[in-house]
């Protein structure tokens, strides 16, 4: 898991340079009065590792599963409903009729 955080980290941070280079090069286009056609190819590079790297960490470092308890006491179905907060009587189902008699067709 080790390996993993980090190479993530060095993803993040080769990001977060390649940002700072941009800013730095559409400042230095703005000084120089120069049209921004697009990002150079060392930045748009460095996009593209750090991308790879993050998303080699994402999929290598994943989050421990835990098994689900059917009859377990934490288990959110059994406590969502005695919370009040989440019945919500006034919505918009209120406009049909209570009875429907709707038939239908085979």
């Amino acid at each position: 898991m080790g390996l993993g955080f980090g190479v993530g980290f060095v993803g993040v941070l080769i990001l977060f340079h390649a940002a700072y280079s941009t800013i730095q090069y559409k400042t230095l286009l703005k000084i120089t009065e120069d049209e921004f056609s697009g990002a150079p190819v060392n930045m748009a590079i460095e996009v593209s590792l750090g991308l790879l790297l993050c998303l080699w960490a994402a999929l290598t470092v994943p989050g421990m599963l835990l098994s689900i308890h059917p009859h377990s006491e934490e288990n959110r179905i059994v406590s969502l409903s005695a919370n009040p907060d989440f019945m919500i009587f006034n919505h918009r189902g209120k406009i049909f009729p209570v009875e429907m008699d709707v038939k239908l067709r085979h």
